[in-house]
């Protein structure tokens, strides 16, 4: 009993301590969301920056910051206008009330105008600016007008001023603004909006200028905690810009702080070039920075002060959350946090794309299956339908009005119906005549023998049409529907492939640029789209612009080794501007290449050939050879031979199964006329990553494949296309070598050698005998071994194309590097 107590007491002390964690975690997160609920979403983080930008001055006497900062939150979030002028009030009371009074009437002012003439403003954006610095200025020449009873030109210097800076601030703020007041943001930060921000915040702070803490100015301490924020964030660039543009909003507001730009903008430097320190190393960016401006700064005597002061800063930079600085780094550009949502957005992105490309996939396929499903009725229930309509025409022109109807329909209706039904069969077999057995037997039966013969040879001829017409729509459907879920499996595949990516090749993506980072190669970004052996994907962006072969001559090396296989550059694309960055496409070598060569002549030397060929390049490793020979000579069969091709080739390329295709293109013939006009088709598919070879043979001649001494006969039984709508495509399977000539031909040169009995053992030993293995070579030698067999003469159109199996030797050897795993 006590070992069961003990065991069950554990797990609860378990279960305890990871739900008083959670709970932990969850109070902190509603205290987090409390806090964001407070000052953001109510607005009372306008009430706290109003009051400081309210005290904030520029050389101490002008304050152009009130204004500004009113009429921006009044256009973006006017609901919330007034906690911002409650703000700038109350902060400008703690100066002086006149300065209190002056906010107060400017804003009056500003609302009055601004509400009047709002109704002419096309652009409120661009004309808000214009209005602040015209009634700021007004206000500010008013105001000296009432204190002194006269205008000076330091007056309207100082209006002129005040004006100027009212204007430029309020640009600054409708673009700052919306940054600290929306809660959720997606787009990253351009420059000039981190600018702007930086700016703000510079100005806020110099809200502070004269607040101390045990003799530390909260001013320097707050500004050297935003350098140390800014530098870990987004390194020196980014921090050394915030270091100068808040101590130069510093020494406008006050002459002695001028020192101040000099060590922020060194702390930002220091900082950003320490940021691989994490914390630690930015706040001794700041404190190094500090010994050495403070000594040069304002004598022996504030040395100590000033170190505490940044002690004072370094201590609230430790002690901010990550949380926090992770989520203002998402922003910025260049920064890792950055990089990493901007990857997570594109995955999103590619899962979105990979749904909506399956539903695509799911309604092609349901397509598919309701054209198939429109042939389950059976052809025999359909024939006896149009039989009874055939008899009903029949006997409706003859029977009707005959005096032995019920005698033959009412009282003999089996007999009867048999015996017209074969004598429409016998008239359908034999172009209308009837055999005297059948017509002896039907003269007992009927009074009326050739008035039926008559109607029945009438109505013969639109009872076949109409039956032609039904197998032609119905061979229509069948075509429709093997296409239809042809698309249906090729979008299924590309969504398989997309959701393949999702697989989230992240780890690996980091392990790659660390590998080549650590070689001493720069590269910015890396996508992984497949690791999949023999068909590895992947996306870099590096910063060659000058493209002088670092892709080729680096890079693809180093990655063949981390791999494990041959990578090659795929595809370059450079920018207009040399220092641009540029995209590369790195994809798998394959493991073997194919050289061609081809002969061909059109019969008795004619420009025109009746046969077609082509050699495919297909997607993912495959490479197609293909025959055609249309049924004759000349233009027509030039014409059908070339129009199979095309159309097997633009099927093969979508990513159709071969089969499938082969169909596809058959019914396409089939379907299109009716003229007696056929094409055969002799198909090669070779994988080159393992050089396995499919051949599919549409009434053509046999291949051979030259291995050595040895011969290999590639022979399938399968009518030309066009000729039957519906046949089985027999595939033979042969795996070709590094060295192996593969060589095919048209049926002209096949059977062309003049007084040969058996073309096959003929050929073979033609092959047998060649001393080069140069396709061309190949291909014309054979072309002349037939044409010399027939003394010069061309019966008929020849082809012959012979395809050479080589091992793909890579041009750059590998450059070691420790190996990344394929999978995470």
């Amino acid at each position: 009993m006590e070992k069961a107590n003990v065991s069950f007491i554990e797990p609860v002390g378990e279960v305890n301590l990871h739900s008083s964690k959670w709970d932990i975690g969850k109070g902190i997160r509603k205290f987090q969301l409390m806090l964001e609920s407070f000052f953001i979403k109510k607005g009372y983080l306008l009430v706290l920056i109003g009051f400081l930008l309210g005290r904030a001055l520029i050389l101490a006497k002008l304050t152009p910051f009130c204004l500004p900062f009113f009429a921006s939150v009044y256009l973006i979030k006017r609901d919330r206008a007034p906690l911002a002028l409650i703000g700038l009030i109350v902060g400008a009371a703690t100066i002086s009330l006149g300065n209190a009074a002056f906010t107060f009437a400017v804003t009056v002012l500003f609302l009055t105008i601004y509400r009047i003439s709002e109704k002419w403003l096309t652009n409120e954006v661009r004309s808000l600016p214009f209005f602040v610095a015209i009634i700021l200025g007004l206000g500010k020449l008013i105001e000296s007008f009432i204190l002194s009873r006269q205008l000076t030109l330091y007056d309207l210097m100082m209006a002129g001023v005040q004006s100027s800076l009212a204007f430029i601030l309020t640009l600054i703020f409708l673009q700052s603004i919306p940054l600290l007041t929306l809660n959720k943001r997606r787009q990253l930060l351009k420059t000039e909006e981190i600018v702007c921000l930086i700016i703000m915040l510079a100005s806020i702070l110099s809200g502070t200028i004269g607040w101390k803490v045990y003799d530390m100015s909260i001013e320097h301490i707050m500004s050297r905690y935003l350098v140390l924020v800014f530098s870990f964030i987004a390194g020196a660039t980014v921090g050394s810009t915030v270091g100068v543009v808040t101590g130069l909003i510093f020494s406008l507001a006050s002459v002695s702080s001028f020192y101040h730009m000099s060590l922020l903008a060194f702390s930002g430097v220091l900082g950003g070039l320490l940021k691989e320190g994490k914390k630690i190393g930015v706040s001794i960016g700041l404190f190094i920075a500090t010994l050495l401006i403070g000594m040069y700064g304002e004598g022996e005597g504030s040395i100590l002060q000033t170190v505490l002061e940044t002690l004072s800063a370094i201590f609230l930079f430790l002690l901010t959350p990550q949380v926090f600085t992770s989520r203002l780094a998402k922003y910025i550009p260049g920064t890792p946090e950055h990089t990493a949502e901007q990857q997570k957005y594109m995955r999103k992105m590619r899962d979105v794309t990979a749904q909506r490309v399956s539903q695509f996939s799911g309604v092609f396929h349901a397509l598919s299956k309701s054209f198939s499903q429109m042939e389950v009725m059976q052809e025999e229930e359909e024939n006896d339908r149009e039989m009874d309509y055939f008899m009903s025409n029949v006997t409706e022109r003859t029977c009707q009005t005959c005096f032995k109807k019920e005698q033959c329909w009412a009282k003999n209706f089996n007999t009867t119906y048999a015996a017209m039904e074969e004598i429409i069969h016998e008239m359908d077999q034999n172009d209308g005549n009837v055999s005297p057995r059948i017509a002896r037997e039907w003269d007992k039966l009927c009074s009326r023998p050739k008035k039926v013969y008559e109607t029945i040879g009438q109505q013969l001829t639109f009872y076949q049409a109409n039956l032609k017409l039904k197998k032609q729509v119905r061979e229509s459907r069948k075509l429709v529907a093997e296409q239809l879920l042809g698309v249906s499996e090729v979008m299924d595949n590309f969504a398989k492939e997309i959701q393949r990516e999702r697989e989230n090749h992240h780890k690996q993506e980091e392990q790659i640029m660390e590998a080549i980072q650590d070689f001493g190669i720069q590269i910015e970004q890396v996508e992984i789209y497949s690791l999949e052996q023999g068909n590895v994907d992947i996306e870099m962006t590096v910063p060659f612009g000058n493209g002088h072969g670092e892709c080729e001559k680096l890079i693809a090396p180093m990655l063949s080794d981390i791999l494990g296989e041959t990578i090659i550059v795929n595809k370059e694309e450079y920018g207009t501007i040399p220092e641009e960055l540029c995209n590369v496409n790195f994809r798998s070598s394959k493991a073997y290449t194919v050289d061609t060569g081809v002969a061909h002549a059109a019969k008795d030397g004619g420009l025109v050939s009746g046969d077609s060929y082509s050699t495919i390049e297909l997607g993912l490793g495959k490479f197609a050879i293909a025959i055609s020979d249309g049924m004759g000579n000349g233009e027509r069969a030039h014409y059908e031979s070339k129009e199979t091709l095309q159309l097997l080739q633009k099927i093969l390329q979508s990513g159709i199964e071969e089969k499938v295709a082969i169909k596809s293109v058959n019914s396409i013939l089939s379907l299109r006329t009716t003229d007696e006009i056929f094409s055969t088709l002799d198909l090669a598919m070779i994988d080159l990553k393992n050089a396995s070879a499919k051949f599919l043979k549409i009434g053509s001649t046999p291949s051979f494949i030259k291995r050595g001494n040895k011969v290999i006969k590639i022979q399938a039984s399968n009518l030309p296309m066009g000729i039957l709508q519906e046949f089985e495509v027999d595939v033979v399977s042969e795996q070709l070598k590094a060295g192996d000539l593969l060589i095919m031909m048209s049926d002209g040169v096949f059977e062309g050698p003049k007084h040969v009995e058996n073309y096959d053992l003929w050929m073979k030993r033609k092959v047998q005998e060649l001393e080069t293995d140069d396709p061309q070579e190949v291909a014309d030698l054979i072309m002349e071994e037939v044409i010399r067999s027939r003394s010069g003469l061309i019966d008929d159109d020849m082809t012959v194309t012979v395809a050479k199996i080589k091992h793909n030797t890579p041009k750059w050897a590998s450059i070691p590097l420790h190996k990344v795993k394929r999978h995470a």
